[in-house]
């Protein structure tokens, strides 16, 4: 289509789902700090007054998975003692186990059919990359994460005293010729104080938070949308449930790249859910840095157990030129579990940093880089 709009959302740490997912990367950390050769995969559910933490974890770190759950949940801000869902007064139920062994036997070099380091499932996993914005991002899951981190920014600093942790943003982007032209709509959904009225709230936005965080792309006159039922002042897992890995899209691409369906969050790197979907963007994003490509897309397929991928695809969407990317992309990256771990040295306690406004187009991110060094014929 030659005109248009793409709309993408996405979600503040105070989202139920996102809770949840700082709990479990935050539970990886703490084993990883202690043990790189920790073995996680840990799932969160949060509800009123409830954390339940399930999961297996093969760890020599010694865990104290309370104090873990409450440091994580006073960091995101639910911190108010009238609230069912509260740090200092939440109950927390563990059922852990260990990482299946016949799992574990796949996935250690020493025990692998393949005699390396076997893929912790099996599955797809897809990268992407795009000319479009300076962070290589699709601008619409761009524009919505600097929406919700702007939430978050003024709510911990203090400066807008009636926003609450849970909140979202939906922004819509007009695309003629595959090219982004102009936000058209805005949509804010703020958890806030009883006190704080919807006109408020739109003020704020409107004249506050929209300018500084959209720059450019803001305009006077955008449909927006602020709190459209009229009321967000019970939020957080006090009103609804959270669960980690549901947010996948807004983890990713917005929707505009193609997603496997394996979730980030909880998983060591040896899933390769998690350490491929990285790897996929790294390499995405060097073929559009060396001019290859406008556009990038990779799938890469695993069997359990296995090192080597049993498929890798790139498709740049008639932007470029697409023999010489998948050329490329075969010689100068290395899809095993190992040789991804190494070259991004993933086995440190980084993923807490990972867990909110998206796993990709921040700064700081090891998948994230442009490597000079690799010499590409254009």
């Amino acid at each position: 289509m030659s005109r248009f709009i793409f709309t993408s959302e996405s979600v503040s740490e105070g989202h139920p789902d996102k809770v949840c997912d700082y709990i479990s990367d935050s539970i990886l950390d703490a084993c990883l700090e202690q043990d790189a050769t920790s073995r996680v995969a840990c799932e969160t559910l949060c509800k009123s007054d409830t954390v339940v933490i399930a999961g297996e974890i093969t760890t020599n770190a010694r865990l104290d998975y309370d104090r873990i759950v409450r440091q994580a949940v006073k960091e995101i801000g639910y911190t108010d003692t009238t609230e069912p869902f509260c740090d200092t007064t939440l109950k927390l139920i563990p059922i852990v186990t260990k990482q299946s062994s016949q799992i574990s036997q796949g996935v250690t070099a020493t025990t692998s059919q393949s005699g390396d380091q076997g893929a912790g499932d099996q599955g797809i996993m897809f990268g992407y990359a795009t000319d479009e914005s300076p962070e290589m991002m699709p601008l619409p899951i761009l524009l919505a994460h600097k929406l919700t981190r702007g939430l978050t920014e003024d709510r911990k600093q203090g400066k807008i005293n009636f926003l609450r942790p849970d909140s979202k943003s939906q922004v819509s982007v007009l695309y003629e010729h595959n090219e982004p032209k102009e936000v058209t709509a805005v949509v804010i959904s703020t958890q806030h104080t009883p006190d704080a009225n919807q006109k408020q709230i739109t003020e704020y936005v409107r004249e506050q938070l929209g300018p500084r965080m959209l720059g450019s792309w803001w305009r006077k006159d955008v449909t927006l949308y602020v709190n459209p039922t009229g009321d967000f002042s019970h939020g957080g897992p006090s009103a609804d449930a959270g669960v980690t890995g549901r947010k996948i899209i807004v983890d990713s691409y917005g929707g505009w790249g193609r997603h496997g369906g394996g979730a980030f969050s909880g998983k060591d790197p040896s899933k390769v859910d998690r350490s491929s979907a990285y790897f996929c963007r790294f390499a995405a994003k060097q073929i559009v840095a060396a001019g290859l490509a406008k556009r990038a897309e990779l799938q890469v397929g695993y069997a359990i157990g296995m090192a080597q991928p049993v498929s890798v695809k790139v498709d740049t969407f008639g932007t470029g030129d697409e023999r010489a990317a998948e050329e490329f992309v075969k010689s100068a990256f290395d899809f095993r579990p190992r040789m991804i771990i190494e070259r991004l040295n993933l086995l440190r306690p980084i993923y807490r940093t990972t867990t909110n406004y998206g796993h990709f187009g921040r700064p700081g991110l090891p998948w994230e880089t442009v490597e000079k060094s690799v010499a590409v014929a254009r």
